[in-house]
């Protein structure tokens, strides 16, 4: 058939066919019946998505009005629709691209009285979606503390996602809330009908539900629809499952592009079960696997290849290039946090002085909060950065919180600072009472804090929010006289936990309550590094102003998840450490499932990288004001030896991740530390020492110091440029 379809084409027609390699042109050109297209990174996946588009209508297979082609991003549609014009010379108006929210909306328009709706429904916001629940909360009498609208609006968007009526949720599912939920949930649907709305997840939800119930609609579109294409099949969910099957039912033409090995969005309701199983719910499905590689040099494809192979839920393919071999990936043993950052940047500006730009660099993290040492290290030497996907550390809001409480101690009369933090946890200081406050100190001339003092004596305040307010303004008082007393650092635990603010996030269960609390952990572990809280406090201003840049120059910095899709010449991948990366909440929450979806994350990461590839890990971490001994990552040991070179540090036993050692064979190239530090500096074994205190030590990698503390084999030194770090005493000598 294929050949037929050819022979009545003009060669120039298809000439884009001739830029494909075989296995990109056997997929572009397929015949007919399920297809599934395993296009490994970099392989070249978008090529071959659009050249199969312009075969189908260069060849007379479709119009463009019969074909169906569905992305993730609004981005990507438009990116496509506009390749395809290109290749076949005319503009491809008809085409039905978009996401799969989109194409519902069309599909919706048209049968939005099928399913109790009028055709001109409108689509709920966030924020809509949250108010909803809210008021569904209070008309239940439900306290909001104990019962948050996210969470709420988070348990029915998944069971959205999973195509779940309110009359459909599984008994196990039912417990959600303390029972509520399912109740919740029904009324969630009924008031959204009342106002003839729907949100982002009924948009699937709805027209599955049309298919299933509607046999005329789903034939409908089943005929129009002669061939199917979805690109990143692995990310999809029950409900874009089912909406596809559903579709692909008529001609049975479905095309399916993805990677099982970059399946990253479990977290989100991806299943990466869809793509695994696409041979059975397609016994006659021809597979066919890119796997040549026209990003990554064959050291980057080989150690990302044999990390990834030990997954067991995957379809498996080998990824080779032509491409020169180039450097190995290169793993790098830091002693802390503060020296990852420092030889990050170390490695940056060699690769600038190389005449290697900024933009062609990306550090990507496993989570948002390991982003501020980085952040910090780059503005210290003046490296201009981005933070992709994400605010800047110093930005985000539980950050903005934790530093308005900082500052309203340090200096009492921060009228924004007050304002900002005044009912945050809430303390039922609404808009008028603000604003009274307001009024009060404007007229005896004082700032916010006396004025809401003086009113709390004078009674101004009623119920609640007098005694509230009075626990608020007595908590001030009792900082201010401990900051005099206590470091920063435990100044503001403290303040976090006492306020409330700690705990307003552990009890709020959004997905990014969590990263929220560890992005906390980090401020307290970032006010360590100074002496007064007036110092911090002027560092963060500094960094924040100095942070602006207009400059299309910058090194980018972003999560891992955020990532995908991307590359760059050079990638830095920092934290490779066991409970970082792998994350110890995805093991404990998923167990394998969730090891093998980390190892594919990490398998992203490595394949972001074009030229060159850096993979670091610390001895250990300041984690909430404790010092933890860190093992490296169970991934590093999965690279290949032959793909990686490590550099190890002087004096530290090499081990692997189970603790045994990696042996003292010179060829053995790929050592890895993972040392068991001491920190405890009040031991007594700290008081004798061949160093004093105070003294002036040397050492051949950070340069000159100052002794602060000293064991019998160990002391921790201030280096003038390197930061804090704990030596070995063979490793240092002093300074006459």
């Amino acid at each position: 058939m294929t050949q037929q379809n050819l022979a009545h084409t003009t060669p120039a027609q298809l000439s884009f066919l001739d830029t494909l390699n075989p296995a990109q042109r056997q997929a572009a050109t397929a015949g007919d019946g399920a297809l599934l297209i395993l296009a490994g990174a970099g392989t070249g996946k978008t090529r071959v998505l659009t050249a199969r588009l312009a075969f189908l209508i260069g060849t007379g297979k479709a119009r463009a009005h019969e074909i169906l082609s569905v992305t993730f991003t609004n981005k990507a549609a438009k990116e496509m629709r506009e390749r395809v014009s290109h290749l076949i010379g005319g503009v491809a108006e008809n085409l039905w691209m978009g996401t799969f929210h989109s194409i519902s909306v069309r599909i919706l328009r048209r049968y939005a009285e099928r399913i109790g709706l009028q055709s001109n429904f409108t689509i709920l916001d966030t924020d809509d979606q949250l108010r909803l629940c809210k008021q569904l909360l209070q008309a239940e009498n439900l306290d909001e503390k104990k019962y948050p609208p996210r969470v709420l609006a988070g348990i029915i968007s998944r069971w959205k996602d999973k195509a779940w009526l309110p009359s459909q949720v599984p008994a196990i599912e039912s417990a959600q809330m303390d029972g509520y939920a399912p109740k919740l949930y029904k009324a969630y649907q009924a008031r959204l009908q009342t106002l003839n709305a729907v949100d982002f997840g009924d948009l699937l939800l709805h027209t599955v539900t049309l298919f299933l119930n509607h046999a005329d609609a789903l034939q409908h579109y089943q005929q129009q629809f002669r061939y199917v294409l979805v690109d990143e099949y692995q990310d999809t969910n029950v409900a874009q499952y089912l909406w596809l099957r559903l579709l692909a039912q008529g001609h049975g033409n479905l095309c399916c592009v993805g990677d099982d090995d970059q399946s990253i969005y479990g977290w989100r309701g991806a299943e990466v079960e869809n793509i695994l199983r696409f041979s059975t719910d397609f016994p006659t499905a021809v597979t066919i696997r890119l796997e040549q590689n026209y990003r990554s040099t064959p050291h980057i494809l080989g150690a990302a290849s044999g990390l990834i192979s030990y997954n067991e839920g995957r379809l498996g393919k080998t990824l080779w290039t032509e491409t020169d071999t180039g450097e190995p990936v290169h793993v790098v043993s830091c002693w802390d946090g503060a020296d990852e950052a420092r030889r990050v940047g170390e490695e940056i500006e060699q690769l600038q002085r190389k005449q290697h730009t900024l933009k062609d660099m990306a550090i990507l993290v496993r989570a948002g909060y390991q982003t501020r040492e980085f952040e910090e290290r780059l503005l210290t030497i003046g490296v201009p950065y981005r933070v992709i996907g994400g605010l800047r550390f110093y930005e985000r809001q539980e950050i903005k919180d934790a530093l308005a409480y900082l500052r309203l101690i340090y200096q009492p009369r921060d009228a924004l600072a007050f304002e900002r933090i005044i009912n945050v946890p809430k303390r039922g200081v609404g808009t008028a009472a603000l604003q009274s406050i307001y009024q009060f100190a404007n007229f005896q001339e004082i700032s916010l804090v006396e004025a809401a003092a003086l009113m709390v004596d004078k009674g101004e305040f009623r119920g609640a929010v007098k005694s509230t307010m009075r626990v608020f303004l007595e908590g001030l008082q009792r900082w201010r006289k401990q900051a005099t007393e206590l470091s920063p650092s435990e100044l503001a635990g403290i303040v976090l936990d006492e306020s409330g603010y700690t705990r307003m996030w552990k009890e709020d269960k959004s997905p990014d309550a969590a990263g929220r609390l560890e992005n906390l952990k980090e401020l307290v572990a970032a006010l360590e590094q100074f002496d007064t809280l007036g110092g911090f406090l002027e560092h963060v201003s500094l960094v924040t102003d100095t942070a602006n840049t207009d400059t299309d120059e910058m090194v980018s910095i972003m999560t891992l998840h955020s990532a995908k899709g991307l590359e760059f010449p050079t990638v830095f991948l920092p934290g490779w450490e066991e409970g970082v990366f792998p994350s110890k909440r995805s093991l404990d929450e998923k167990g394998t499932d969730g090891l093998e979806e980390e190892r594919r994350l990490a398998y992203v990461g490595i394949t972001r990288a074009r030229e060159r590839a850096y993979i670091f890990h610390v001895n250990n971490r300041r984690i909430y004001n404790q010092w933890q001994s860190m093992s490296p990552s169970r991934f590093i040991n999965e690279l290949p030896a032959e793909h990686v070179a490590q550099e190890g540090l002087a004096g530290v036993q090499q081990r692997r991740f189970d603790g045994s050692s990696w042996g003292n064979s010179a060829s053995d190239t790929r050592r890895v530390a993972s040392p068991k530090p001491q920190l405890a500096w009040q031991d007594e074994g700290f008081k004798k020492s061949a160093f004093e205190k105070g003294e002036r030590v040397y050492h051949a990698s950070f340069g000159y110091g100052d002794v602060l503390d000293c064991q019998r084999d160990r002391v921790r030194v201030a280096f003038d440029e390197g930061g804090e770090h704990i030596i070995m005493v063979s490793f240092i000598k002093k300074v006459a």
